[in-house]
């Protein structure tokens, strides 16, 4: 009873993640039907209905949500150990899933990712790209990248990238036609690019500081992107200005087709950082992803 029992929480656990018979059946390695009579067996000897199912997805009931919760923590800590165990050979193996925002892969993690698939070809990194800020608990992430400020307090943070600033951008097309903002406050007469944060769905206030003195200007234009490289070809373009990462315009910026402006109110703040529960044990893989990524330049 007791192994019948444990597969078929394995089961509803994977379903419960999956929202889908077919996506679980799939990652368990075992037919749909299969996988029905399993929860539906488990369902019978606990006189309980734990799924509710419809033509487009599936969802866990009251009683279902509260047997995932209990032993859901359980079942990822011998999960855990178990993947501990098999790294007692010479070399990590392993899954890492990490949870993070596009300007933060590309000019922060990439680059040490590629290195470290090449030196652990037993070690997959799988990647979610997302602006929000998620839950990587919930989610089961084993970590995630943000911005110092951004990480709780709870979790173990490890500095992954250097410090750096947002710009104020333009193309000379635009510059020519409606000259160039002197102080922040004069982005309120111009056309700027606005940016949706993924979040709250709010529209970003731009950000600016000197001198000890720091300046929030809501600006207003014609168009609001939530992506950065749309945001970055709009400014190309000349439809209006953009406040981006200066090290996603670099290049923009050498071919002439950007400007920048501002400058002196742009101030660099501390960059990147990996953070992870600090009370989840984690595998040799992951400790070896973590010395990889750490940032020693500072």
């Amino acid at each position: 009873m007791l192994k019948e029992n444990f597969n078929d929480l394995i089961s509803l656990m994977v379903i419960a993640r999956e929202r889908s018979f077919t996506r679980a059946a799939a990652r368990l390695g075992v037919s749909q039907s299969a996988l029905s009579h399993a929860i539906r067996g488990l369902e019978e000897r606990l006189q309980l209905r734990l799924l509710t199912r419809t033509t487009r997805s599936v969802a866990p009931t009251e009683a279902g949500e509260r047997l995932i919760k209990t032993i859901g923590p359980h079942l990822e800590e011998i999960e855990n150990e178990l993947a501990a165990l098999r790294e007692l050979r010479d070399r990590p193996s392993g899954n890492i899933r990490l949870n993070v925002g596009d300007h933060a892969l590309t000019f922060a993690l990439w680059p040490v990712v590629e290195q470290f698939l090449q030196a652990w070809p037993e070690v997959n990194i799988e990647i979610m790209s997302d602006n929000s800020l998620t839950d990587i608990v919930s989610g089961r992430f084993d970590a995630g990248v943000r911005l110092g400020e951004q990480v709780a307090r709870d979790m173990i943070a490890v500095r992954i990238g250097p410090d750096w600033r947002m710009v104020v951008v333009g193309s000379p097309a635009y510059f020519a036609r409606y000259g160039k903002p002197a102080t922040p406050q004069d982005l309120q007469q111009h056309n700027c690019i606005n940016m949706r944060l993924p979040t709250m769905g709010s529209i970003y206030a731009w950000e600016f500081a000197k001198a000890q003195r720091e300046i929030r200007v809501k600006v207003d234009g014609q168009l609001t992107l939530n992506n950065l490289q749309t945001r970055i070809k709009a400014a190309v373009a000349g439809i209006g200005l953009a406040m981006v990462p200066e090290d996603t315009v670099e290049e923009a910026v050498k071919a002439g087709q950007l400007e920048k402006v501002l400058e002196e109110w742009c101030t660099p703040f501390p960059g990147y950082y990996l953070y992870y529960p600090s009370r989840r044990q984690h595998t040799s893989a992951f400790a070896k992803f973590v010395e990889a990524v750490r940032y020693s330049g500072i």
